[in-house]
């Protein structure tokens, strides 16, 4: 039984008492039941207001009440000139204010750091309570694709089965311990796993920070000045050392018939050794002063045949068949033609060396996004090897000087094309290059 309720059974068994009273004095005593009367009057004007003074309150209690359970914190009252109840009034009205003032305050914070996470360069995943991933900005899409129009499709799936080598990598990542990842030899990334608390519970969260460009700068930025000091001092040397060789072969004549040969061989040969550690050098030289690219509108399918021209006696020799699968239309590009070219040459070569004797070349475009595939069927990449085959110098060849693919790596970069060697059809190899 409600407060209420026994207000008003309390009230209306005291003034049944009173008209049975009365009853009884209108016969016997007619003042007296005049007076009784006005009591009764009284009582009930004073029971009236008693009980709007009493239930009041209750009232405005119980629409707080209901406007805080529906979160609506824009509900005030009006003071009604009773103090006590102006004073509750009052504290309602200052408690409303401070949770909508916090509300506002926490929304506007919780929006901030939505739009902070998404634009941030770095990628975040969010996981659940049970570990899988419920949220990935878009960096995070970028880094483990694809990127499509819809969400990608390993969201709600654990760490562990996200695809590519990105799942074994921060499937075993333990929070609080960050760690390096090589992926495809180019790509460098640093995770660190995270906790923190929603609605007293533990969720995890995942920051991987692309590490790729900074790397590749400071890599080349300690290779430029050492080949710059390296080809400056061996060429000097190298000039001085033949010309002092070349002298001495005017010495030939003076020596015994006998020993004239290998007096005038062991010059030639020295001289040849220094001409090629020259070269050796100067090949290094080139990589570290290559300019910037000249863009310009670049027709890739003439650059490819002309490829295929080139290469053509070297793989007819080798029994290597070419197949053509370019896009119908003309892909035409910006870019700087030299460059790409060297760049095309350098990975075909790559790929008829990869597949030594009897094999096959598979040459694809497409132009909407625009991408270019050369495939081969050659030796497959370990992953080992594939993890350092963009790292400077970095060759599985005998006597390899690893100049290639870091050639193919800086005019890619500096062309803005991303680019990745990787597993493509069942026993082949593609090197893949394409739009970021």
């Amino acid at each position: 039984m409600s407060l209420r309720v026994k207000f008003l059974l309390f009230v209306v068994v005291i003034h049944a008492v009173l008209v049975a009273l009365a009853a009884q004095l209108r016969t016997t005593n007619a003042g007296l039941f005049i007076a009784t009367e006005l009591l009764l009057l009284g009582s009930l004007v004073l029971s009236a207001q008693l009980y709007r003074g009493f239930v009041r309150p209750l009232q405005l209690i119980a629409a707080g009440t209901a406007a805080m359970q529906a979160r609506d914190f824009t509900l005030k009252f009006v003071p009604v000139g009773q103090r006590e109840m102006d004073q509750l009034i009052g504290v309602y009205n200052s408690m409303i204010d401070a949770l909508r003032r916090e509300r506002v305050s926490q929304h506007e914070k919780s929006i901030l750091l939505e739009r902070l996470i998404e634009a941030s360069p770095a990628g975040v995943l969010i996981l659940d309570f049970e570990g899988n991933v419920e949220h990935a900005n878009a960096a995070a899409v970028r880094f483990i694709g694809p990127a499509g129009a819809g969400p990608p499709a390993w969201l709600g799936q654990p760490l562990g089965a996200l695809p590519g080598p990105w799942g074994p990598a921060l499937g075993a990542l333990a929070e609080g311990q960050p760690r390096a990842l090589r992926l495809s030899g180019l790509q460098a990334y640093r995770a660190h796993a995270a906790h923190f608390l929603d609605r007293g519970f533990t969720r995890r969260f995942v920051v991987l920070e692309e590490l790729t460009q900074e790397l590749i700068k400071q890599e080349k930025q300690a290779y430029e000045q050492l080949i710059r000091l390296m080809s400056h001092e061996i060429n000097n040397s190298i000039g001085a050392i033949n010309s002092i060789l070349g002298s001495f072969q005017h010495y030939a004549p003076q020596l015994a018939p006998a020993d004239r040969p290998d007096f005038t061989e062991a010059i030639d040969v020295s001289i040849a050794r220094n001409t090629q550690l020259a070269s050796f050098i100067a090949d290094f030289a080139r990589l570290v002063r290559l300019p910037a690219p000249h863009l310009a509108p670049t027709d890739v399918h003439a650059l490819l045949r002309n490829l295929g021209r080139l290469l053509g006696p070297q793989s007819a020799e080798r029994r290597v068949a070419w197949h053509w699968e370019l896009a119908d239309a003309p892909l035409i590009i910006e870019a700087d033609a030299p460059q790409l070219e060297q760049a095309l040459l350098n990975v075909a070569k790559n790929a008829l060396e990869a597949i030594g004797t009897d094999g096959n070349i598979w040459v694809r475009t497409t132009t909407n996004p625009f991408s270019i595939s050369i495939e081969n069927d050659g030796a497959p990449l370990t992953p080992e090897v594939r993890e350092r085959l963009f790292t400077a110098f970095f060759s599985t060849k005998r006597g390899g000087q690893g100049i290639g693919l870091t050639l193919v790596r800086d005019v890619l970069l500096a062309h803005g094309f991303a680019f990745n060697l990787a597993p493509g059809a069942p026993g082949r190899t593609a090197f893949t290059i394409g739009t970021p």
